[in-house]
């Protein structure tokens, strides 16, 4: 970066993105504790980014056009995410009722990534990744059994929030194929209104005869709308920003405070409690996501 202004513009849109995806997990978890069907949820929360995405992108003049090869690229994109990550981690977050585990888990993506970033594109993974990714176990154990047991049902929450995960890593692997011919905003725009396509059948079948207008309180409209304009939008194109200056690998070390910022504002807003379990099972996870991301130098 060529001067201080500049770093401190990066720095802190990529704080302020992070910041917003922490509370993420908490504004789901506000919306289904209110028991707002999270089909809805997650149609609306694509619906309402698509439409702000693609007049920020056609306003700036960054939408391009999609080549008819890659037709079937972007369908697969949007199968995985935000098909796939967004059912196993709304279902998995309404299961283990956790803002805190959700995000923990979530926060192992970068460490599976490491897969086939090896196998696929031939990155480099060095005896210090390794060691990352087997250092989080123990974190995620204390966060999951954080009361000493825990209950069948919450397995089948945490099976789901790792089908988010698995999604996410083949979402990587597509987006980075995609990303040599097609800039963020024209992935992202497109994402999101074939994400609402891909949500609408499922909306019509489940939930439209459940569904009503009158559920759009200012108790839902807000961490909604929090959603879609901050943490599908707003964060998306921060974090974009900040890959330009930082690069790939030194933006996304600062993913790993998420859980510590879903963790701080659940107990801030009264949702949960933060005990020393919980506490060295954070930490024990973010060191070993920092850890799996460092490189020789």
């Amino acid at each position: 970066m060529k001067n201080r202004g500049e770093a401190i513009i990066v720095y802190s849109s990529i704080i302020t993105a992070v910041i917003f995806w922490g509370f993420s997990f908490i504004w789901t978890n506000s919306l289904l504790r209110q028991n707002f069907p999270p089909i809805a949820l997650v149609f609306f929360r694509m619906l309402f980014a698509a439409i702000l995405l693609f007049i920020v992108s056609f306003a700036a003049r960054k939408l391009e056009k999609v080549r008819r090869k890659d037709y079937g690229w972007f369908l697969l994109l949007v199968l995985l995410e935000p098909f796939i990550y967004f059912i196993g981690e709304t279902f998995g977050l309404q299961i283990v009722n956790s803002p805190t585990l959700g995000s923990i888990i979530i926060a192992t993506i970068p460490i599976f990534a490491l897969v086939p970033g090896m196998l696929i594109y031939k990155e480099k993974i060095t005896a210090i990744n390794i060691v990352g990714v087997f250092v989080t176990l123990p974190g995620i154990l204390l966060v999951v059994f954080d009361k000493g047991a825990i209950s069948v049902d919450h397995y089948w929450g945490i099976l789901l929030l790792f089908l988010a995960v698995f999604a996410a890593v083949g979402y990587s692997v597509v987006v980075k194929r995609l990303a040599k011919t097609y800039n963020s905003y024209t992935i992202a725009t497109y994402q999101h209104i074939l994400g609402a396509l891909y949500f609408l059948p499922l909306f019509i079948i489940y939930d439209y005869d459940t569904f009503s207008l009158s559920m759009f309180t200012p108790d839902v409209l807000k961490p909604l709308l929090f959603l879609a304009i901050l943490c599908s939008c707003t964060a998306f194109i921060l974090f974009i920003n900040s890959i330009k200056a930082l690069g790939i690998a030194r933006a996304n070390i600062f993913t790993t405070l998420v859980p510590a910022i879903s963790a701080f504002g659940a107990y801030m807003l009264g949702q949960e409690s933060l005990n020393l379990m919980k506490i060295a099972g954070i930490t024990i996870v973010v060191a070993g996501v920092i850890v799996a991301q460092r490189e020789k130098k």
